[in-house]
């Protein structure tokens, strides 16, 4: 027996080692019989391998068919191949489930087989890869083949091919399955062709290039140290086309009217001094690299200064504090405006106060007013709404009627909303009752 057996494996190695001339494969037509099983595959995917290995019997999920394909040889180790197949079977459609009869399904895949060993031997492994398409029904699908094989070379003109592929899912209307083939395959047109061999190349020498930059040491400008063409092989850490023995700054990349370094910011404000109008003070880009402009000296940039040419404090808004005196008279008018009850009509007692505030205001052209009416919680808030807005502006067409522009009075109403005291007492509503005014000067 062990004499039958090294006389086999002998027999296998000379088989194996059986040595024809390199080639490229010549177009050729295959055969195949094939199985499909989509049950195993769903089997792998739900439960696993090791479960899927512990099933007996499985030979009852194979569907047979039959496939044609042309094959061509693109290198001695890589071949392209066309295939198209058909069986009678009850494809499983994805989230539909088996249709209960069998109807033909066709496929179409283009791939190459990436041969381990080139068809000199007698045997090559090789790997699959490549695209696919379907069609069961009316139901269209892509699908991505993947799979090992065997080649086996009768001779120069044919060979036996046997291949498992898992065709992966791409599109929802196909299903992961498998698909094993055996077939037989024969040149179609002339014999192989040779792959010519290389004439032998003579010794030459190699030239001297002590830093292995790439450059030779007679044209190398730094022969012991690594460096790139375009300096004549110094070496350029940070890039900047500056050789790094001239470089005030190797590790950052500057401009050469600076040895190297990057433009500088003297005043730090992230505004480089060549584009910084204000080099040596600190500002923001939007002035040119200059601080913000206080125009009045006030302390309150002209961004922020609703009165950038007169001085004024920040609390209001750089512009001029209104004399108390000012502000008290303006209150004094606002409690002396009357109207006819429930009425947005002013009563002539009103004038006297409203004259003060019109002389305020020509006496003062860079004044504004705001006026604002409040009411009491007598009657339907919506009234009351109305009513406040009415006598605002009543009050506005009356300073108006008195030479005051208009766009200098802002009138407002806030109803009921705002009271000053309680509403529950006859007094409290009389106070509630009010037109009041508020000068500023921005």
């Amino acid at each position: 027996m062990k004499k039958i057996i090294l006389s086999f494996l002998a027999y296998s190695l000379c088989i194996l080692t059986y040595a024809q001339k390199d080639y490229v494969r010549n177009p050729s037509f295959g055969i195949h019989l094939f199985f499909d099983d989509f049950q195993s595959a769903a089997d792998i995917r739900a439960n696993g391998l090791s479960s899927f290995l512990q099933q007996k019997s499985k030979s009852d999920r194979l569907k047979a068919g039959l496939a044609f394909s042309y094959i061509k040889g693109l290198s001695n180790h890589v071949d392209f191949v066309a295939t198209g197949s058909g069986s009678f079977l009850d494809y499983p459609i994805p989230d539909k489930g088996l249709l209960g009869y069998e109807s033909f399904l066709f496929e179409v895949a283009a791939t190459v087989n990436i041969k381990l060993l080139t068809d000199k031997y007698f045997i090559s492994p090789f790997l699959t890869v490549g695209a696919g398409a379907s069609k069961y029904r009316g139901y269209y699908g892509a699908f991505v083949p993947l799979g090992v094989g065997l080649q086996f070379n009768l001779s120069d003109d044919a060979f036996i091919l046997v291949n498992s592929q898992y065709r992966v899912r791409v599109t929802e209307n196909t299903e992961y399955h498998f698909y094993h083939s055996f077939g037989v395959g024969a040149n179609l047109f002339t014999h192989k062709v040779e792959i010519p061999k290389p004439l032998p190349v003579p010794f030459v020498e190699p030239v001297k290039d002590r830093d292995g930059d790439g450059i030779i040491d007679s044209l190398d400008n730094c022969p012991d140290v690594a460096g790139i063409a375009s300096l004549k092989g110094c070496p350029d850490k940070d890039g900047d086309g500056i050789t790094d023995a001239d470089d005030k700054c190797p590790d950052v990349a500057g401009l050469a009217r600076y040895n190297g370094c990057s433009i500088p910011d003297t005043d730090g404000d992230g505004i480089n001094d060549e584009a910084d109008k204000c080099p040596s003070v600190a500002g923001v880009a939007r002035y040119q690299g200059c601080p913000v402009p206080d125009t009045d000296g006030d302390g309150v940039s002209d961004e922020e200064d609703k009165c950038p040419a007169v001085a004024g404090p920040a609390s209001n808004f750089g512009c001029p504090e209104i004399a108390k005196a000012v502000i008290d008279k303006i209150n004094v008018a606002a409690k002396n405006i009357f109207f006819a009850t429930g009425s947005t009509k002013l009563l002539p007692k009103s004038f006297k106060s409203l004259n003060e505030v019109v002389k305020i205001l020509n006496d003062n052209p860079s004044y504004k007013l705001d006026i604002d009416g409040h009411t009491d919680n007598i009657g339907k808030p919506d009234k009351n709404q109305l009513l406040s807005e009415g006598r605002a502006k009543a009050v506005v067409t009356y300073l108006k009627s008195k030479g005051v522009d208009e766009t200098k009075l802002i009138a407002t109403g806030y109803g009921q909303d705002k009271p000053l005291v309680d509403n529950k007492t006859a007094a409290g509503r009389a106070k509630n009752r009010r037109v009041e005014m508020k000068a500023k000067n921005y």
